[in-house]
C-alpha cells in the first residue's frame, strides 16, 4: 500500500494500519515516533546548532560590548568639542568681522576725512595761538620764533593738503 503518508515518511512504512491508528490516538507514542524522525532529527540538529551559533555570537557581543561603549563614549566626547569648537568659530568670525570692519573702504574714508579735518584744525589753532603770541611778544627772538612757526606750519598744511588730495581721489574712484 502506498499513500501519500509513506511516500513522504517512508520512516513509516514499516509500520501496520493499527500501529498509525494507535499513534494517532495515544500522544506519547506519536511524540516518540515523530521525534525517531530522520527530518525532525535533522530539524532539531540544525535548530541546536544555530543555537550554539547564537551563543557564539552573544558571547563575541559581550566580548565587543565593553570596546563599544568606550568608543561610543569617545565619539560623544569629539561630536561635543566638535560642536564647541562650531561655536567658537561662529565667535572668531563674528570677531574678525568686526576687526576687518575698521578696514573697509568705507570706514578708512570716514578715517581720512576725520583725520584731514583734525589736522586742519591743528594747523589752525597753531595759527591763532602764533598770532596770539606774537601781538603779545615782541621780542629780539621773534625771528627765530617764525622760521620755527613756519616750519611747523607748513608741515602741518603740507599734511593736511596730501590727506586732502588722497581723499578727492577716493571719492572719484581713483582709489580702491
Amino acid at each position: 500500500m502506498t499513500t501519500q503518508l509513506l511516500a513522504d515518511f517512508p520512516e513509516l512504512s514499516h509500520l501496520s494500519r493499527e500501529d498509525l491508528e494507535e499513534i494517532l490516538a495515544d500522544p506519547q507514542y506519536f511524540q516518540a515516533v515523530f521525534h525517531s524522525l530522520n527530518q525532525v532529527k535533522a530539524l532539531y540538529q540544525s535548530q541546536a546548532e544555530l543555537g550554539l551559533a547564537n551563543e557564539s555570537i552573544a558571547r563575541n557581543n559581550l566580548v565587543l560590548q565593553e570596546p563599544l561603549y568606550q568608543l561610543r563614549s569617545e565619539a560623544k566626547e569629539a561630536f561635543d568639542e566638535a560642536k564647541r569648537l562650531e561655536a567658537r568659530w561662529k565667535e572668531v568670525e563674528r570677531e574678525q568681522r568686526e576687526v576687518y570692519q575698521r578696514f573697509t573702504p568705507q570706514f578708512l574714508l570716514m578715517r581720512l576725512k576725520h583725520a584731514t579735518t583734525a589736522q586742519d584744525e591743528l594747523s589752525e589753532a597753531l595759527a591763532s595761538s602764533f598770532v596770539q603770541g606774537s601781538s603779545a611778544d615782541s621780542s629780539a627772538t621773534e625771528g627765530k620764533d617764525v622760521d620755527e612757526f613756519v616750519k611747523e606750519f607748513k608741515e602741518l598744511r603740507k599734511t593736511y593738503h596730501k590727506r586732502v588730495i588722497w581723499g578727492d581721489r577716493w571719492s572719484s574712484g581713483q582709489v580702491s
